[in-house]
């Protein structure tokens, strides 16, 4: 796909590539194709919610790259708390285990059989790792990232996520990094609320941007995808002139998405949003002016993924604005063009092998017995 491919579309379509949204179920159904038909998206995220067999599965990726051809298509299947799969295929670990076990092939065996399981099933996006730093002081806070950590220090998790991401990366899936620009300092979890972390820009630097900066700085273009945060920065980010000033999510923040990941630390690929669902937006700002909000600080796409009614009024909102005129056509063109060209490098799915899937799920079970990994829990 050439990177000016989707410039030509009507307005409809071309806002439509500007979201990834969640399904309701489990089969492509009347009600979801018409969500499918009236978005067109330019991706699609699975939950648990959508996974019933691995057939099943496939069947619904398959269906849905029928109606949409060159959908991205994604999830998050990080190990641990965070697995959508755990119904039809061996718990895999937490990125903690494997850092506690010391094992960084451990690290990588977890990316390889992560890519090649999502590939079989018809995924050709996976939204990790987590690149969250989680020192023993954080690990005492309440923001459901203690087990989602692959290290201690920027060094430690430099070293487990470029492993992972380069074993997840060689079977064809793209990894994305998360959650921009670091959330591990945060008190509370932002399935609930806004996490304030109130470290200063340089203490950002030195630490939670720290890994983020040496994969951006590579000349391999490993990283192609990054997420954004709902984390709010009151030291580096109130806006001025607001009587007390005003405090935005990182999603919504130009001077987060686009002053300092893409200006400061001169990140070009695609960045998306966390889920605007999630309670860290849902309390302070209803989905109208998220997304649109979202699309003015910079991201490239905006994850919406429970409810078909909240899907709709976000791509309509966009949509309305975009007919006004208000919608700089820089901004669109440079998003469309970040799309395509991620969309160029997507893989297509592998054949679907049930022997195969099987194998990789005792490979799984293998791993977790060296790890000596007991799953539990759910995110």
């Amino acid at each position: 796909m050439p990177s000016d491919s989707l410039l030509p579309l009507s307005l409809e379509q071309q806002i439509g590539q500007f979201f990834f949204i969640g399904l309701p179920g489990t089969e492509l159904d009347a009600e979801t194709r018409a969500l499918l038909q009236e978005v067109q998206p330019g991706g699609v995220i699975i939950f648990g919610r959508n996974v019933a067999g691995p057939q099943q599965l496939r069947d619904l990726l398959d269906g849905v790259r029928e109606l949409l051809p060159d959908v991205l298509l994604g999830v998050d299947q990080e190990g641990g708390l965070v697995d959508r799969l755990r119904k039809i295929f061996t718990p895999m670990p937490s990125a903690r285990t494997i850092r506690e076990h010391g094992d960084l092939s451990g690290a990588r065996s977890l990316g390889r059989i992560t890519g090649e399981v999502l590939r079989l099933l018809g995924f050709n996006m996976n939204f990790a790792p987590v690149m969250s730093i989680m020192t023993e002081e954080r690990d005492l806070l309440s923001n459901g990232l203690y087990s989602r950590s692959f290290g201690r220090s920027p060094g430690e998790v430099l070293g487990y996520t470029t492993v992972y991401l380069r074993g997840l990366q060689e079977t064809g899936m793209i990894g994305c990094l998360k959650h921009f620009p670091g959330i591990g300092a945060g008190a509370v979890d932002s399935h609930e609320e806004m996490p304030m972390v109130r470290l200063t820009h340089e203490d950002l630097l030195a630490q939670d941007l720290a890994p983020y900066i040496e994969l951006f700085g590579r000349r391999d273009d490993r990283v192609r995808c990054v997420m954004i945060s709902h984390g709010g920065f009151p030291n580096i980010d109130i806006m001025k002139g607001v009587t007390g000033g005003l405090l935005e999510p990182a999603s919504l923040s130009h001077n987060i998405a686009t002053n300092l990941l893409r200006k400061e630390l001169g990140y070009q690929h695609l960045v998306v949003t966390d889920d605007l669902e999630m309670g860290a937006i849902a309390k302070h700002c209803e989905i109208e002016s998220a997304v649109v909000r979202a699309f003015l600080a910079g991201e490239d796409m905006m994850l919406i993924c429970a409810h078909p009614e909240i899907i709709r009024r976000g791509y309509h909102s966009l949509l309305s604005v975009g007919r006004a005129g208000k919608l700089p056509k820089d901004r669109m063109r440079n998003s469309l063009r970040r799309i395509a060209a991620i969309k160029t490098i997507v893989k297509p799915p592998l054949p679907f092998d049930l022997d195969r899937f099987k194998e990789l799920s005792d490979d799984t079970a293998k791993l977790n017995e060296k790890l000596n990994y007991k799953y539990g829990g759910t995110l």
